[in-house]
């Protein structure tokens, strides 16, 4: 009987150890990436433009829409004109600087994207496939709540 128990005592201690081996974390998740890991990925192309909750991507020209825009880790950009500019002495390409501001909450850039917008962009939301930013745009001399959103 004693041996009996002894053997079960082994088995039982031998499972311990085999299971406390065993753990659902030996894959941890990735660490979140960085803002600036997320905004430098790759080129963002133009997806959608929201003045006042309403969508004006169909009032807008082709010149404008397939623009794309590349962030690098230096602070250095691209803004690309893509396949139709909306005038052709106008270089494909434009450089400027970028940073984030007011703890990522702001993206800066130095030269304004869009016409009556300005350098800053409020980040709405920084995603792997979606960068959501909105600025304030006047046209007309009327200033207007803009949601712009470019994805890869």
């Amino acid at each position: 009987m004693q041996k009996k128990l002894i053997l079960l005592s082994y088995i039982f201690s031998f499972f311990l150890v085999i299971n406390s081996g065993c753990s659902k974390n030996d894959n941890p998740a990735p660490p979140a990436k960085t803002k600036t890991e997320l905004i430098t990925k790759s080129a963002w192309k133009f997806s959608d433009a929201k003045v006042g909750g309403v969508s004006v991507a169909s009032f807008l020209q082709t010149c404008q829409t397939d623009n794309n825009v590349t962030f690098t880790t230096t602070g250095i950009g691209t803004a690309d004109e893509g396949a139709t500019k909306c005038n052709a002495p106008d270089p494909q390409t434009r450089p400027f600087t970028w940073s984030f501001q007011t703890n990522e909450t702001v993206l800066f850039v130095s030269t304004p994207f869009f016409t009556g917008g300005s350098s800053t962009f409020t980040i709405v939301s920084l995603t792997e496939t979606e960068l959501v930013v909105s600025q304030n745009i006047t046209i007309s001399g009327a200033t207007q709540n803009a949601v712009i959103t470019f994805i890869h």
